[in-house]
């Protein structure tokens, strides 16, 4: 029976048998007894050294429950204002002290304020006879602080300490001892799904090692990097805690960190905490971006917004990676109207599903259209432009897997040629103000089926003169968390405990994510006014073994292998973006460069890819692939079929 009650007991404290609504009640009636202890024992200090029998104790309390009543009074009115009792006793925090001293100052405010308007009518017998002392409230009130403040924190502790049963405690460093790091500590002890012991803290100040905070020393990061000293101390968890810090920095520090097979978290960005506090949910693993190192790319927004604002836009490929991103972004500059087109249907439904019911894109009440429909469909497409008449087209539909494309070079040039064709040549038609295709590294210097399909198609959008539409090209490598990117892929490896496959252990990829990567598709839509090339400083590039190593560290699965594959037929070692100064032109943007590339003529154009196109319905994927060398001449395949086509005496033959 007594374990029956004392289980049922504990179970109410947690809140698990008692309503939310019941809880807080309960709170205000422990603050309101909390208030009745203080006001008499203030009364007790008070008459201590004067009463000295059991009639002079019944007047003292005849005289103060007099008292009493309007300052209990005082002391509601400012509970409900304020709301110090709709807090969880057991999580109280500074913000619920915060709102006890709100009380409390404002019951003195009340007081005297009420005391100060009544003295005019009403005889000062009876002021003096309902009314403490204001120095009487003021050591009142300050009592009633203190109590409140202190019975919180006591049942916040033998609440976490013997009520809260948890799992064995974590230890846990924290790399920061500036404000994040003090904040990042508070929400650690205010979690009740797991216990952290706090071991130390990591600074490079000087004025902070060797001092503690807290009672937890300060540590430089010298003295944490060994394993000896994580082995010693058990260590299992390091939080990094500095926020402001560049990528770069917080790259090299985090990898040191990883190396030494600890479990490694990060605070967000003051900018993304909930109601500007921390909690324990917000505190993330370390995602792979975070540790290559390179600060994002901050493109410009004002002419974007000028370039954008109450234009029709039309995003072609917009259930994809890539061209939801666009128009998620494209949104936040207020166009006229979104028109949406994409072939499969499931994620076209999803990405309309987020933009319809998810906020900011809501709130901003902009026409959208989602339409299910091929770029390759010259009936559809004329259909949409003859209804919507856009202004503005990101056109980012397309094949892009290149093993897939290499077993299927016909439907590579059916969507990646004759799809942007369509689309470029209703663009002229139609009076388009500018049209901006999204390429790829893989179009420069091809040797698959699917970069040579991008590279026609930069050629032929190129190659139109035309004084109404502008032609405008951007090139990026890799995009982190894009459909069928590695990342993606090496998470679905570990997921299963591996392997995790790479081609080749020399192959290296640029990389950039989705929304830096959409960023520059808008900043090249306002600042082309040719028929422009733009390729992106994408920084150092990476080494996917690396990578997938670096990912493997970062899941804790050390046991997880890494098997080397082999290129896959038309991969390459690594991409090229033509950044250097010798093939490229700066602009007034840092990051953005114009390619130099070969210009076509039209007429040299025309019949190459018309002769292209009436190759695509026979399937003959070597004769459409000569034709793709034939146009590009820099396409050597490689690792592939096709590259039998290479051979001179081989070419004649088709």
């Amino acid at each position: 029976m007594r374990r029956l009650i004392k289980k049922l007991a504990l179970n109410l404290f947690r809140g698990r048998y008692a309503p939310r609504s019941f809880s807080k009640w309960l709170v205000l009636l422990f603050d309101c007894f909390i208030f009745f202890v203080s006001f008499w024992i203030y009364v007790f200090v008070k008459y201590v050294n004067y009463v000295d029998s059991f009639n002079m104790i019944w007047e003292v309390i005849q005289v103060e429950i007099i008292h009493f009543i309007p300052l209990f009074v005082f002391f509601l009115i400012n509970v409900f204002i304020f709301g110090s009792y709709q807090g969880l006793v057991r999580y109280s925090g500074f913000g619920d002290i915060k709102k006890i001293a709100y009380v409390c100052f404002g019951t003195f405010i009340v007081a005297y304020m009420t005391k100060a308007i009544t003295v005019g009518f009403i005889p000062r017998p009876l002021i003096y006879k309902w009314f403490v002392s204001h120095t009487e409230v003021v050591f009142i009130s300050m009592l009633v602080f203190v109590i409140m403040t202190l019975s919180r924190l006591v049942i916040r502790r033998i609440y976490n300490e013997n009520i809260n049963h948890k799992q064995e405690a974590i230890n846990t460093v924290i790399y920061g001892a500036g404000d994040a790091g003090m904040i990042t500590e508070n929400a650690l002890e205010q979690d009740t799904s797991a216990s952290y012991n706090i071991v130390a803290f990591i600074d490079n100040s000087a004025n902070k090692i060797g001092k503690s905070i807290n009672g937890i020393p300060v540590y430089s990061p010298s003295k944490i990097y060994n394993k000896d000293f994580v082995k010693k101390n058990n260590i299992k968890l390091i939080i990094f805690a500095i926020p402001s810090l560049g990528n770069d920095e917080k790259a090299k520090i985090i990898n040191e960190i990883i190396d030494l097979g600890i479990n490694v978290k990060s605070v967000p960005h003051l900018n993304n905490w909930i109601d500007n506090k921390l909690t324990v949910n917000q505190i993330e693993d370390i995602k792979i971006e975070d540790l290559l190192g390179r600060d994002p790319i901050v493109l410009g927004k004002e002419n974007v917004t000028v370039g954008l604002n109450n234009k029709v836009v039309m995003v072609t490929g917009a259930a994809g990676s890539i061209g939801s991103e666009i128009c998620r972004q494209v949104l936040h500059y207020k166009p006229k109207k979104l028109i949406l087109l994409d072939q499969a249907e499931s994620p076209l439904y999803d990405i309309q599903f987020e933009l319809k019911n998810n906020e900011p894109f809501r709130s901003f009440n902009i026409p959208m259209e989602f339409v299910v429909g091929n770029v390759k469909d010259m009936v559809k497409m004329r259909e949409m432009f003859d209804k919507y008449h856009p202004q503005i087209i990101y056109h980012a539909a397309a094949y892009k897997h290149v093993p897939l494309m290499e077993e299927f070079p016909y439907e590579a040039a059916l969507v990646n040629v004759l799809g942007t064709k369509n689309v470029v040549d209703l663009s002229i038609e139609y009076g388009v103000e500018k049209f901006v295709m999204i390429s790829t590294d893989k179009a420069v210097n091809p040797t698959n089926v699917m970069g040579a399909t991008k590279r026609i198609a930069e050629i032929y959008t190129q190659s139109r003169k035309t004084d109404k539409t502008i032609f405008v090209t951007t090139r990026f490598g890799n995009v982190l968390g894009s459909n069928g990117s590695v990342i993606p892929l090496f998470k679905k490896q570990l997921a299963y405990g591996g392997p995790l496959t790479v081609t080749d252990r020399n192959i290296i990829r640029y990389f950039m994510t989705i929304p830096e990567a959409c960023s520059l598709v808008l900043e090249a839509s306002v600042m082309g006014d040719k028929e422009d090339i733009f390729v992106f400083d994408m920084g150092e590039p990476v080494r996917i073994y690396d990578l997938a190593k670096k990912m493997i560290k970062l899941s804790r699965k050390e046991g997880v292998e890494i098997e080397i594959t082999g290129l896959r037929p038309g991969e390459k070692l690594y991409e090229e973006l033509l950044s250097t100064k010798e093939n490229t032109i700066p602009t007034e943007h840092a990051k953005i460069m114009r390619a130099k590339v070969r210009r076509y003529t039209q007429e040299e154009v025309d019949d190459k890819i018309h002769t292209l196109i009436n190759l695509i319905p026979t399937c003959d994927n070597f004769k459409i692939v000569a034709q793709m060398k034939n146009i590009v001449p820099e396409f050597i395949s490689n690792n592939s079929i096709y590259s039998y086509l290479d051979k001179k005496e081989n070419k004649n033959e088709i």
